[in-house]
């Protein structure tokens, strides 16, 4: 079983977090493969982060965060959709890379 991989959206007031199953599931999205989000994301929430960034605490965005930022009438369907559309994968933030030449084995 794989890591859920963080997807980050950067927003124009909040900074936007859902975590989807894997890389090879939403490469397939992208190839525009009819998948339910369900089957896409790990938890089917959509997460702020209120500190800004990819890194802090998340907590569960609120119904008028969520339509502040993707639409008055949007709802989480709607905004993961647009994440996983322009979401950038951040999994790997902080991580050190096995072919690093700078990690010093």
């Amino acid at each position: 079983m794989s890591t859920p991989h963080k997807l980050f959206y950067k927003g124009s007031s909040a900074d936007f977090v859902i975590f989807v199953e894997s890389p090879e599931i939403l490469a397939k999205y992208h190839k525009g493969e009819n998948i339910p989000l369900i089957d896409i994301v790990s938890i089917y929430k959509v997460f702020v982060n209120r500190q800004g960034g990819v890194e802090g605490k998340l907590d569960e965005a609120s119904k008028e965060e969520l339509q502040n930022e993707f639409g008055p009438k949007a709802k989480a369907d709607d905004a993961i959709r647009a994440i996983l559309e322009a979401g950038a994968d951040k999994s790997g933030v902080g991580a050190i890379k096995s072919d690093d030449p700078y990690r010093g084995e």
